[in-house]
């Protein structure tokens, strides 16, 4: 796997957490599978072997002299290697720092891309599939058809594209930093639009292509979703899949949340209350169980709702509060304006708490002592806060796009674990959640029977490992010119 985020060493979202688990459940199947990212700033040398000699890439007419280090993923045999070369890497953050992209990600990423190639003779493995994620190993699909037109053999390969608004464009000036040729424009189909867009060369030249849910995969093929690919991606056919991301659920789990005072199960899911207590007290909301708790835990873009929800004169979030019916606790950090527009609220209503920031166990007790989690996402290709609040009992309100379709059920005369807000608007996301407060007002026992389905529910790893084994076997078959692709 190459990647540019993996939990514990890097992370800015849900691909780090999906890489991983990924990566451990196939090992646990056994497959031996390994991976491979830049060794970033914040990633300790002290903890990791060093190989003893170095290791050098040619991208282009460029050559690299780097250093590589390797490690373990948790308790598993999964190993990783990690590119060290601190001219590129050996700085804040991961694509950028104070909310802009590095100028020179293009370089940054298209080293990754072309170690993934010299790698195997480094260290004397070679795999038979190499799967990329997101637009920055996304050059990967491209180099290997490359290496196939001059006759060399190589592994398939597979892109998983975790969110398609994200596509990795450059200048086509800054081509030779990638170490494609300028044939690499018509034949590689790097051009889009006037820029370069590794994202959808990936696309066109992998074997197969998987995204993260089976509705986001429907959802990207049109003019809508699709952020200017759809076309592209409907010309994958059926080499083009939707795997749903799975849970870790030693790390989820009510029964054994090692932040909770009062551990429970579906059974004993009233126990929520004390959780809710603990919450209310840190944050500084009033101490009641005569109120449901809404909460939030998300990254604050536009992407999440926070145009809609948050502001000033236009979001729903104002009259959810005056409502008096309810209490919100928002744990995040994104663009500037939202903090500031959410710190303003929470002056202004007490029945709103808002923490500016990340802390995991803050999170943990969010989703265990909330009676909704709010995810009034524009779009969300898996999302994975709602299947979290479904083991927590925490009845999901999110919008109908997405992973959300895949995983909540409608609320409905037979039962449900959600609710959903039909358009990602003002009036839409302020009625819904209204209409789930007042239920919990007047239907608790329907309420409890929502969340003790909704425990019940499983999405682990297991079974999109199993999805994505298929998909190796496909683009194999494909990338040899067999049936079954």
């Amino acid at each position: 796997m190459i990647t540019s985020e993996a939990v514990p060493w890097a992370k800015a979202g849900g691909l780090a957490d999906a890489v991983s688990a990924l990566a451990q459940e196939l090992d646990h199947s056994g497959h031996d599978v390994r991976i491979l990212m830049p060794r970033y700033q914040g990633i300790r040398r002290d903890s990791l072997y060093r190989y003893p000699t170095p290791f050098t890439v040619r991208v282009g007419e460029e050559i690299y002299t780097t250093a590589v280090y390797e490690g373990r993923l948790g308790d598993s045999s999964v190993v990783v290697y990690f590119i060290d070369y601190e001219e590129l890497y050996a700085r804040e953050g991961i694509y950028g720092a104070g909310g802009s992209g590095y100028p020179d990600n293009l370089r940054r990423f298209s080293l990754l891309n072309h170690a993934a190639f010299a790698i195997g003779a480094f260290i004397g493995w070679e795999p038979d599939v190499l799967h990329s994620h997101d637009w920055p190993a996304a050059i990967v699909p491209v180099i290997a058809q490359r290496r196939r037109a001059m006759g060399a053999p190589g592994p398939a390969t597979v892109l998983t594209i975790h969110n398609v608004g994200y596509q990795g464009t450059f200048p086509v000036g800054d081509l030779p930093h990638s170490g494609l040729s300028w044939i690499d424009l018509s034949e590689s189909q790097l051009l889009h639009y006037d820029s370069l867009n590794l994202l959808k060369a990936g696309i066109v030249n992998a074997d197969m292509v998987t995204t993260v849910s089976p509705q986001y995969a429907n959802e990207i093929r049109t003019p809508r979703r699709g952020f200017s690919l759809d076309k592209v991606l409907s010309g994958k056919d059926e080499r083009f899949v939707g795997i749903l991301n799975g849970v870790d659920y030693e790390v989820w789990n009510p029964e054994k949340d090692p932040y909770l005072d009062a551990k429970y199960t579906p059974e004993t899911v009233a126990l929520k209350d004390r959780a809710k207590q603990t919450i209310q007290s840190e944050l500084g909301l009033p101490i009641t169980n005569d109120l449901p708790l809404i909460g939030m835990v998300s990254r604050l873009v536009d992407q999440k709702g926070f145009e809609e929800l948050s502001s000033p004169g236009f979001g729903a979030l104002p009259d959810i509060l005056e409502s008096g019916e309810t209490q919100v606790a928002i744990l995040g950090s994104g663009d500037e304006r939202y903090e500031y527009y959410l710190r303003t609220l929470a002056h202004r209503y007490r029945n709103l708490s808002v923490v500016i920031g990340f802390d995991d166990r803050l999170a943990h007790l969010i989703e265990a002592a909330s009676d909704f989690f709010l995810m009034p996402s524009r779009y969300e290709p898996c999302g994975l806060n709602q299947l979290y609040s479904l083991r927590y009992g925490t009845l999901p309100i999110v919008t109908r796009c997405g992973g959300f379709v895949d995983t909540v059920e409608p609320v409905s005369a037979r039962g449900g674990t959600g609710f959903f807000i039909d358009e990602a608007c003002p009036s839409a996301i302020g009625s819904t959640v209204l209409a789930a407060v007042g239920m919990w007002h007047r239907e608790r026992a329907r309420i409890d029977t929502m969340r003790r389905a909704a425990m019940k529910m499983r999405f682990g790893w297991e079974r999109a490992a199993a999805e994505y084994v298929s998909v190796y076997e496909r683009a194999l078959a494909a990338a040899r010119g067999g049936p079954g692709a």
